[in-house]
């Protein structure tokens, strides 16, 4: 099992994970599993997580107008977590 202060990179804050109530959004590592993210962000906020959510976005291609130029958008695992009733997460706190 990896160390838990490596598996959330950043806290994702958009329109829809405001707009849910006990929700929060993270970019987590691409190997981590839903019990180790759970893990992690219960020993980091101090909170209880009810459920764990996975999205993995695949790796992109772009081709530049400049040119024949290609880059390579990387992929991203994100994570939603549902907190007990109640519970909140500062993101201010975050690293």
């Amino acid at each position: 099992m990896k160390p838990t202060e490596n598996i959330l990179i950043e806290p994702r804050v958009t329109e829809k994970t405001v707009a849910q109530k006990g929700r929060f959004g993270f970019i987590v590592q691409a190997t981590a599993t839903k019990a180790e993210i759970k893990k992690a962000v219960e020993s980091h906020y101090g909170v209880k997580v009810i459920r764990v959510n996975i999205t993995k976005s695949p790796e992109k291609s772009r081709i530049v107008k400049r040119g024949i130029s290609v880059r390579k958008k990387s992929a991203l695992k994100k994570a939603t977590v549902s907190l007990k009733s109640g519970e909140t997460l500062d993101f201010n706190a975050f690293k």
